[in-house]
């Protein structure tokens, strides 16, 4: 007998077929599809951070005044965070999506400064901060939970 190679996978009937079948299951094809995704949200909403820093350093008028905040810090301040943060975010969405593995970790990071930096955003704009944490929280279940299938090839 001839040894005959072996793939991984669930037994199919036809040989012809082997390997061609999904190993993943529905949970896997969510974390995957949520991957992608994640990657244009942070290459989309680093893009709209720095769009929101810029007006931020542009014209103090664009957002309200507050009184006394725990948390304060200038709103030129906040809009260099927000370019900063936007523009790497962006990059790292880039990364996302053309499947760099740094790119998850680096992800991961970014949408947890993100989310600590809407929070501390929240007074000036309370509905889109909001908006801005739920997505952050996504892009973070998504980057954790997506595995990259190892690749057969030898």
């Amino acid at each position: 007998m001839t040894q005959q190679p072996h793939t991984p996978g669930p037994p199919v009937w036809d040989p012809s077929h082997q390997g061609t079948g999904s190993a993943r299951g529905p949970a896997g094809d969510w974390a995957s599809g949520g991957t992608v995704f994640a990657g244009v949200l942070m290459l989309v909403n680093g893009l709209l951070a720095v769009l929101q820093g810029i007006a931020a350093i542009a014209e103090d008028d664009v957002y309200a005044r507050l009184g006394d905040y725990v948390y304060e810090v200038s709103l030129t301040g906040w809009g260099w965070i927000l370019v900063i943060l936007g523009l790497v975010a962006a990059a790292t969405g880039a990364g996302v999506l053309q499947g760099a593995a740094w790119a998850r970790m680096a992800g991961i990071l970014l949408a947890s400064l993100s989310l600590i930096a809407q929070f501390l955003f929240l007074p000036y704009a309370p509905l889109w901060s909001m908006i801005m944490i739920a997505i952050d929280f996504f892009v973070i279940w998504a980057l954790a939970t997506h595995h990259p299938r190892a690749s057969s090839r030898a």
